[in-house]
């Protein structure tokens, strides 16, 4: 709500709250009240009252970044809300149908955000228009193929001075200026982080923290896809940061806070070992 009353359009998207000479990104921190909330509110009775509840919040905060045109971060808090879903109800037909609603809203949004309909009609044919609309992610090609396998050197690289090369396009500088080897391993050592959450989870005797574990990692992980994907043109732009790399208080903040659910899995999982012995 904030953002709508107080934010400024940068980008095609109303997501900042600028503070003097300070920059605010709410949504970043609303992915950990999220997560929060989803896994608070189901981890008791899933009661109709309570499922109400959480897609009632759902609802809201994608209502929120619908209208600040922030459709990268709808797209992770949709796919977190399936991962919530699904970790308490376990039902894929549940979830099939919340898709095909989905896929619904989705036609819906290309017709009438010619924005987000743009993104996508250039998807696939950046390189027809290399000047205009596919501009960012040719660069990223054109840049991180320059670099090679071991990069051009850090700070040599000439994607930083694309707009968003720190952010939305940090992969292709990695490929620049630290080579394709290091790039593959950043995006692989996320990854594993992630799917080592997975199977740590998998032993932890708290619902608790075992749905807001996967529900964190399960964002960081999208994330990581969206961004890295986008950036290369195997997906569309979405305008979310890579986890732990890009530049960005808000987005650092929010990582580092949903790392901390999958360390207090992590704990709970071993002091429950630690009694047991």
């Amino acid at each position: 709500a904030a953002n709508l009353v107080l934010g400024k359009e940068h980008n095609g998207s109303k997501n900042w709250i600028y503070l003097g000479s300070v920059s605010v990104q709410p949504s970043e921190f609303i992915k950990i009240a999220f997560v929060f909330v989803g896994t608070s509110t189901l981890d008791r009775l899933q009661t109709a009252k309570n499922l109400t509840g959480f897609i009632a919040f759902s609802a809201i905060c994608l209502g929120a970044l619908f209208l600040m045109k922030d459709f990268g971060t709808a797209c992770v808090f949709f796919v977190t809300f399936l991962i919530i879903a699904f970790m308490r109800s376990g039902s894929l037909r549940t979830i099939a149908l919340i898709c095909a609603v989905a896929v619904f809203g989705a036609f819906l949004i290309l017709k009438f955000k010619p924005y987000v309909a743009k993104r996508f009609a250039v998807w696939g044919h950046v390189w027809d228009d290399p000047g205009g609309a596919g501009y960012q992610q040719t660069r990223v090609l054109s840049y991180a193929a320059s670099g090679g396998l071991f990069g051009t050197g850090l700070g040599k690289g000439f994607l930083k001075n694309v707009f968003a090369g720190s952010s939305d396009l940090v992969f292709g500088m990695i490929c620049e200026e630290l080579g394709l080897v290091l790039a593959v391993v950043v995006v692989l050592s996320i990854a594993m982080l992630m799917f080592y959450a997975r199977s740590d989870v998998t032993r932890s005797r708290s619902t608790f923290y075992s749905i807001s574990a996967c529900a964190a990692a399960g964002i960081m992980l999208f994330q990581t896809c969206l961004n890295v994907f986008g950036a290369t043109d195997v997906l569309p732009m979405t305008g979310v940061t890579l986890p732990f790399i890009s530049l960005g208080g808000s987005s650092m903040v929010s990582v580092w806070g949903l790392l901390a659910f999958i360390k207090a899995s992590d704990e709970r999982t071993y002091a429950a070992r630690r009694k047991r012995k």
